[in-house]
């Protein structure tokens, strides 16, 4: 096993591919594998490796590898977690293994089964294959989008890579600004479809492979093989059977995921979360490392916090006796890691990501692989506040536009069209709202029946968006300090068996209502829920065997800074500068008096646009490395 970087190059004129330019790939993901690389040329195909070894450290897990009939070769960057389960069944049908790898596996795996083989793998994968003997490659990502995949067609060439700063490493590559997926992600604080910033490098989209013949790249075929799906269980359960239920599958999760070579920790924060997995992988391993960010508590401008979490975290680690180490975050930290947050995240995606970027490169100093809660909120109904904004029977087209108005993160429709102006004819074809609804296609109908059925929509739609964008920035940021993160709460039967629990087990539709401000992190500590009817409420119910009153049911808090304060206050000159700067490609784009409006609503106190200016900060950072 091993995350890597992983990169290819074919030219589609038939052109021998230069080992140069393999080279310049995989340099370019040199952070995402430091402990070995690989490569494997022949005629017009190009393929590269970066290792950064977890399991199976010895040179058998070299790649890039080749079957042991010559016919395929396959650059692999992930871990499944069920492949010596793969391998005795592989064994029984006759198949011999080199190495104790999981990248062998998936190998002979799709030797045996073909694309069959890919749902069969439990846990985060993105790979491409090349067949020697059929001329196609054919890559292929993880159920939930775990690991990143990118692609691109432009001139004679078809490029991939872990990262798109790999891809553009080719000289003949062209840069150009892809506005419309900026329009797209300045709607969402996201990237809803599988565009990037860049024209012609794309997504592959989670739980889909795709098989290329280089002699026709227009007959590319792309297949999805597997999706979300919230739904009624087959056959109810008692509570108390739900619940022993959820542990087994928890701890077989967290347990399938301790497996290496090298030392793993934990991220703990004061969640429950993070808290269930310290619990778990306390019991399973001794002198457990574990790792939290808090936030100053105070700034230059007099200003108090309530954003740290320590305390929490602090108490779990005393409880099972981790060894904690901390990192107390100010506002020049922001603002001192983002060049280097930018280039390695490339597209922005939710949230502010400096703590994450923080958090890893703490970790990282002690050890290569750690365990996250992503996922937890996502499968478990743990945002209540936006389920109930569109819960209730309504046309499906009503639903659609009620939850899209809750998805305007950073801009209104409306001043997402003063934003734009400097390039409204670039964009007049981009309708975002029809980008929201392309993601629930699947699941369209024409009635919403009931507060049921509302809840599984919503957290299919946050599970194809949101969670997808929370995960390439935990892969992005972690990767960037040779740091593996496993994500258990996304097992493939822990999340089978959520997706199909009660509603009233995720959240309870008797609570008080409210509407929240996404723009309000601190906000959601004053939610007036009974804290026993708050959302994960199974995941509560389990914890409690493990975590204190306290944790179990103390209030909803996101891993996020008090940025609200720190750009009226402590950050208030760089914003400043920001928007002075003439040299700023983003101006060219956005409307330099539309944004200065919007941020001095902010600075004045008017209203609170703290995702906003986190993602000009982001995004004028990025296009300055990029162009």
């Amino acid at each position: 096993m091993s995350m890597c970087g992983i990169a290819g190059l074919i030219n589609l004129n038939g052109d021998p591919v230069s080992p140069v330019l393999i080279q310049r790939m995989t340099d370019a993901i040199a952070h995402r594998g430091p402990d070995g690389e690989g490569q494997w040329i022949e005629g017009n195909v190009g393929i590269g490796h970066r290792r950064l070894a977890i399991i199976d450290l010895s040179p058998l897990g070299h790649q890039p590898m080749q079957s042991p009939d010559g016919r395929w070769v396959l650059t692999y960057n992930g871990e499944i977690y069920n492949f010596r389960e793969l391998r005795l069944e592989l064994e029984s049908k006759g198949h011999q293994f080199r190495s104790n790898s999981d990248s062998e596996v998936v190998l002979h795996a799709y030797m045996e089964w073909g694309p069959e083989a890919i749902p069969r793998f439990n846990g985060m994968f993105s790979f491409a294959l090349w067949d020697r003997q059929e001329k196609k490659i054919l890559l292929a990502r993880d159920r939930y989008g775990i690991k990143p995949l990118y692609y691109s067609f432009q001139g004679n060439r078809f490029a991939f890579a872990s990262e798109n700063k790999a891809i553009i490493t080719h000289p003949r590559f062209r840069k150009v600004l892809n506005k419309a997926a900026l329009y797209e992600y300045f709607t969402f604080q996201n990237i809803f479809t599988d565009q990037t910033l860049l024209s012609d490098i794309n997504t592959l989209p989670p739980g889909h492979w795709m098989l290329i013949d280089p002699s026709d790249p227009t007959k590319r075929r792309v297949h999805q093989y597997w999706d979300f799906d919230f739904k009624k269980p087959e056959t109810a359960l008692s509570r108390e059977e739900y619940v022993e239920e959820l542990n087994r599958l928890f701890v077989q999760a967290v347990q399938r995921q301790l497996v290496s070579d090298v030392e793993v920790g934990v991220y703990l924060s004061g969640g429950i979360d993070s808290g269930s997995l310290t619990a778990v992988a306390a019991e399973n391993l001794s002198n457990l490392k574990s790792f939290t960010c808090g936030f100053a508590s105070n700034s230059r401008s007099g200003l108090e916090f309530a954003f740290d979490e320590r305390e929490a975290a602090e108490s779990v680690s005393a409880l099972y006796m981790t060894e904690l180490y901390q990192m107390v975050l100010k506002s020049g930290d922001m603002e001192r890691c983002l060049p280097s947050l930018s280039w390695h995240i490339e597209e922005p995606r939710v949230g502010q990501s400096y703590p994450n970027f923080y958090a890893a490169k703490l970790a990282s100093s002690f050890v290569k692989v750690v365990l996250a809660g992503t996922g937890g909120d996502e499968v478990f109904g743990g945002y209540p506040w936006r389920y109930f904004r569109a819960a209730q029977s309504m046309a499906f087209d009503s639903f659609v536009d009620a939850y899209y108005v809750q998805w305007q993160r950073l801009v209104s429709n409306a001043e997402l069209h003063r934003l734009f102006a400097p390039i409204a004819a670039d964009v007049k074809h981009v309708w975002t709202r029809d980008i929201f609804a392309d993601v629930l296609a699947p699941k369209k109908r024409d009635f919403i029946n009931n507060e049921e059925e509302s809840l599984n929509l919503s957290m299919y739609l946050e599970s194809k968006t949101f969670l997808p964008g929370l995960l390439a920035i935990e892969d992005k940021l972690s990767m960037a300090h040779g740091l593996e993160t496993r994500v258990p709460f996304l097992d493939n039967d822990l999340l089978d068996f959520a997706s199909t629990l009660p509603p009233h087990l995720k959240v309870s539709w008797s609570t008080n209502r409210v509407r929240l401000d996404e723009n309000l992190p601190g906000r959601k500590t004053d939610i007036p829920l009974n804290p026993r009817e708050k959302g994960k409420i199974l995941l509560r119910s389990m914890a409690e065997r493990y975590l204190p009153e306290t944790v179990v049911h103390g209030r909803k808090r996101g891993f996020a800074g008090p940025d609200e304060a720190w750009f009226r206050g402590d950050s208030i000159d760089r914003v400043r500068a920001l928007l002075q700067d003439s040299d700023s490609p983003m101006f060219e784009i956005i409307d330099r008096e539309a944004a200065s409006n919007l941020i001095s609503d902010h600075l004045n106190g008017r209203r609170n646009k703290r995702l906003l200016i986190w993602s000009l900060l982001n995004v004028d950072s990025y296009l300055k490395l990029l162009f």
